[in-house]
């Protein structure tokens, strides 16, 4: 039998966390916290869902590429925000889709685009459902007949690969993991890897321009992307494969970060890299974080450029990687296909220590198929970055508030912006729910600035959960606009980010963004609410 995707949270059925473990991730937090006490709530169950019957038929051609199963109408509801899956230990889910589509080609995709176009029924493109936004909700309000979810999954195959120019053409709704084993045989790599790699796809990474895990240089998903191919309610759009062009705006561009609401990436070829063979690591310790940003800077400045260059902040450290509290930690690490890394790390070792930085000799690995960071206070980072999707569902089970965001600053002003964003939020977090913990870590770092990504614990009261979330996240995005922050470096704009997406984009370019969806899609089916609103809504 073939595990299913849970509804209600991260993964697949029967992974992360058991009952047992949450109760004792409850009582870990009632230490933490003085004077909570956190009681899990039990898991929804399908059978506990009530759903509204489908308000639109399909016509017969239709038929069979879609469903109207429970699960599965349940599953493409929400993506895996906080909001999101308090929602779904709450059983509610006031506004499924009234039909979920699994389309297998271009033609069958024109086909629902056509019918939600004649019919004013909305048209939610879904890849993996990963989004922590609200990208792929399903609640469109009352000014569509109904709504489709238009999951590309079977949309999985590599169709060709270009070994010379070391670039493949694949369909977007392949999942990381399967991208990746295609790929294996030939000795390449996409190397990109998001925190959701393993239920996250393709199409959903150019749609949201999703960023990987490697700190440096190619961070982001628009570096790999070479062409693409969209289907819109207007037509079809492929865009020409080069490898660069100054011939105008790119259409490429225009697609990649669109949130599906221009058309539907269907295909894309993507630059790929060999995959590495020498590895090199070490952690490093400093007093405290801005001494490590410090490091960090001269690091991003140096034209090293090191595969990963986090940099976790005491408490962040303490909680994922073992630390004391009262340092930070840096979990550097270099890659290559092509040359042994000794070089690289010895003087990225250097700036770490004439920043102050404590290197311990035992973290230090280096070597041909080396298995760098791995192992001590790295090791323990990744094991915890990986399962912290699946931690998250526990914490939600015992009503912890447990979010993030993410943003990007220049150095020249990241010290004040931390300063007085870390005081806006924690005050917040104080004053809404009594007590609570932000922590921050950089996950990328360029030569400009860093990406600082903070994370909110605090206890959250059974039931205010929704309105206590809004308001510390409210005053979050507040203080990232407000001291010179973007309002997202990787995790897309949604329908959270909306309101301070709104407020940091300039005016004129989003009368051009208008004028572009009433071209692509002039009926505005096409996941109404992300990035702009439709000119014209359906009445």
């Amino acid at each position: 039998m073939v595990a299913k995707l849970k509804f209600w949270g991260w993964g697949l059925e029967g992974e992360g966390p058991s009952e047992r473990d949450t109760r004792k991730i409850g009582a870990a937090l009632g230490r933490h916290f003085p004077g909570e006490t956190f009681e899990p709530l039990s898991v929804p169950r399908i059978e506990e869902i009530e759903l509204r019957a489908p308000r639109v038929q399909p016509p017969q051609n239709l038929h069979a590429l879609l469903t109207d199963d429970p699960h599965e109408r349940a599953r493409h509801s929400y993506g895996r925000s906080y909001r999101d899956l308090v929602r779904t230990f709450r059983r509610d889910f006031a506004s499924p889709p009234d039909w979920v589509a699994f389309p297998q080609n271009d033609t069958q995709i024109a086909a629902l685009l056509d019918w939600g176009g004649s019919n004013q029924i909305a048209v939610i493109p879904f890849g993996g459902g990963s989004s922590v936004v609200g990208g792929v909700e399903t609640d469109v309000g009352d000014a569509y007949r109904g709504v489709i979810s238009l999951d590309l999954t079977r949309l999985d195959r590599l169709l060709e690969i270009d070994r010379t120019s070391r670039a493949a053409r694949f369909q977007a709704g392949i999942y990381g993991p399967a991208l990746e084993d295609t790929l294996r045989p030939h000795g390449l790599t996409l190397r990109h890897f998001p925190q959701s790699f393993e239920f996250s796809t393709l199409g959903g990474w150019i749609a949201t321009r999703a960023g990987g895990h490697f700190a440096t240089r190619y961070t982001h998903i628009d570096d790999f992307v070479e062409s693409l191919r969209i289907v819109t309610p207007k037509g079809v759009v492929d865009t020409r494969r080069l490898p660069g062009s100054g011939a105008g705006p790119s259409p490429d561009r225009m697609f990649i970060g669109s949130e599906g609401a221009f058309g539907v990436i269907t295909e894309a070829w993507m630059r790929l890299q060999v995959r590495p063979v020498f590895r090199a690591g070490a952690s490093a310790w400093f007093s405290d974080f801005l001494a490590g940003a410090v490091a960090v800077r001269a690091l991003a400045q140096s034209g090293l450029e090191p595969a990963n260059c986090r940099l976790l902040d005491p408490a962040e450290a303490a909680q994922s990687a073992g630390g004391s509290g009262e340092e930070s930690l840096l979990v550097l690490a270099f890659e290559s296909a092509d040359h042994p890394l000794d070089a690289w790390l010895a003087r990225a070792l250097e700036l770490c220590r004439d920043a102050g930085a404590r290197v311990p000799e035992d973290s230090v690995r280096c070597g041909e198929r080396g298995d760098s960071g791995r192992g001590g206070a790295a090791g323990a980072w990744r094991n915890s970055f990986i399962s912290a999707p699946y931690s998250r569902d526990a914490l939600i089970a015992l009503s912890v508030l447990s979010d993030t965001f993410e943003t990007a600053i220049t150095w020249d002003r990241f010290e004040s912006f931390h300063r007085a964003v870390s005081a806006e939020v924690n005050a917040a977090i104080v004053r809404v729910c009594g007590q609570g913990t932000l922590s921050c870590r950089f996950t990328h770092v360029y030569p400009d600035g860093p990406a600082p990504y903070y994370t909110i614990m605090a206890p959250a009261s059974r039931g205010r959960e929704l309105e206590q979330w809004a308001e510390i996240k409210r005053a979050a995005a507040d203080a990232v606009i407000q001291h010179g922050g973007t309002i997202t470096h990787h995790h897309a704009v949604g329908r959270d980010h909306r309101p301070w997406y709104d407020r940091q984009r300039p005016a004129v370019f989003a009368g051009a963004l208008r004028a572009a969806k009433a071209e692509f899609d002039p009926s505005g089916i096409l996941n109404p609410g992300v990035l702009i609103d439709p000119r014209t809504a359906p009445r």
